[in-house]
């Protein structure tokens, strides 16, 4: 089927191009007086390459497409909703909710300036890019980065089915609940991470921040650096070998907990009973 090619074009009415099908849309400005929402909504089998977006929700139910150079201000709100089987690459994506209830997307080299990004996802690979969104990928599953510079606050809640490597989480609350991550050769600059998390592994990581792993189940930490960690691991379950210093350690439930050095092991009236294990690794 030969495709429709529609190139150089201004659009700014409601659903310009509802349900735009096996079609090609080359530097095309979605944007204009008329403000209209849902410009290419339903829309099947697309390309779309050097174009801006500044009007609210374009791309939503929409199913095989790609987005090539693309340009998305901070007007561009919740611009992909319910969308299956897309790819973006060299692109900009800005406004609130810019990815939510999604399928099977590929994001790579391009910026995510996005609050409450990602949120009820599944299947998503961003690769090569920046993230900067208060709350990211809120409740999804099957999330795969790689090559992140990240910023963000209450990142990964209730995630699963989460792998990062190679990044840079610069957050707060992260993994808060979140079950089956793993995170890999990566630096985590936050507070409070993992509490309530489950099957949550870090390998070759450095962890920085206060009050880091509680309430955690079947945590493993393998050849971590942890720096300004205070009161850690209170009541968890977790194997941890960590290199160098631990500020503080607090009434760890169970397992085995590895160090070169702590400066206090804290056992303040627990309220569970807590076994968990202490070694100060011979030199």
């Amino acid at each position: 089927m030969e495709k429709i090619i529609i190139q150089n074009k201004t659009y700014d009415e409601e659903r310009a191009l509802y349900n735009l099908c096996d079609a090609l849309v080359l530097n095309t400005k979605f944007e204009g007086p008329a403000d209209g929402e849902s410009a290419l909504k339903e829309a099947r089998r697309i390309e779309v390459k050097d174009s801006s977006f500044s009007l609210r929700y374009p791309l939503w139910h929409v199913d095989e497409f790609s987005l090539d150079n693309i340009s998305m201000n901070s007007t561009t709100r919740a611009a992909l909703w319910y969308s299956t089987n897309g790819k973006i690459n060299n692109s900009t994506l800005g406004g609130i909710k810019a990815l939510r209830e999604c399928k099977n997307i590929e994001i790579d080299n391009s910026i995510m300036d996005s609050s409450e990004f990602g949120w009820k996802c599944d299947n998503i690979t961003i690769t090569n890019s920046k993230l900067n969104s208060e709350y990211l990928f809120l409740d999804s599953s099957n999330i795969t980065l790689s090559n992140i510079m990240m910023y963000g606050k209450y990142s990964f809640q209730y995630v699963k089915n989460l792998t990062i490597t190679n990044s840079v989480l610069n957050t707060k609350d992260a993994f808060w609940h979140a079950k089956n991550v793993v995170v890999k050769d990566s630096i985590i600059n936050g507070e409070y991470l993992g509490w309530f998390s489950k099957d949550l592994t870090l390998i070759n990581c450095e962890i920085v921040g206060t009050q880091p792993f509680c309430y955690c189940t079947n945590l493993k930490i393998v050849n971590c650096t942890m720096k300004d960690c205070d009161l850690s691991f209170e009541y968890s379950s977790v194997e941890a070998d960590v290199k160098g210093h631990v500020d503080s350690i607090k009434n760890p439930l169970n397992g085995t907990i590895v160090v070169d050095s702590v400066g206090e092991l804290i056992n303040d009236k627990p309220v569970y009973e807590c076994k968990g294990i202490v070694k100060i690794r011979k030199k």
